[in-house]
């Protein structure tokens, strides 16, 4: 069985680390700006691609944390390192590689197909 308490502490320090990226790619994401004086010496269509990707590793930042939550939760519950699905034991490799996951292998591959 995993260490519920060392997968909580990963957890909640990847969790801080989203949450500090999140205060920052705020102004990344801010609309672009006609006024070329402060666009500088980008062009208008370097500064919409840059925002778009900004709003795509948001998005990204979202997930994962939402992830990360659910999976604190299961701490919380006790269910933690069970499939949610089948109810059956999530490999302790499968968690070590990624600690949020909710689903067993056999789950996950039958969601996906």
């Amino acid at each position: 069985m995993p260490d519920i308490e060392d997968f909580r502490s990963r957890l909640l320090q990847e969790r801080e680390k989203l949450l500090s990226l999140q205060a920052t790619r705020d102004a990344s994401t801010a609309t672009v700006q006609l006024d070329q004086s402060s666009v500088g010496r980008l062009s208008r269509m370097d500064a919409l691609q840059q925002q778009a990707m900004a709003q795509n590793t948001s998005q990204r930042v979202e997930s994962t944390l939402r992830r990360i939550e659910g999976a604190l939760r299961r701490c919380d519950d006790g269910s933690y390192g069970y499939c949610i699905d089948c109810d059956e034991p999530i490999n302790e490799r499968r968690l070590e590689f990624d600690p949020t996951a909710a689903l067993c292998i056999s789950c996950a591959e039958a969601r996906d197909s």
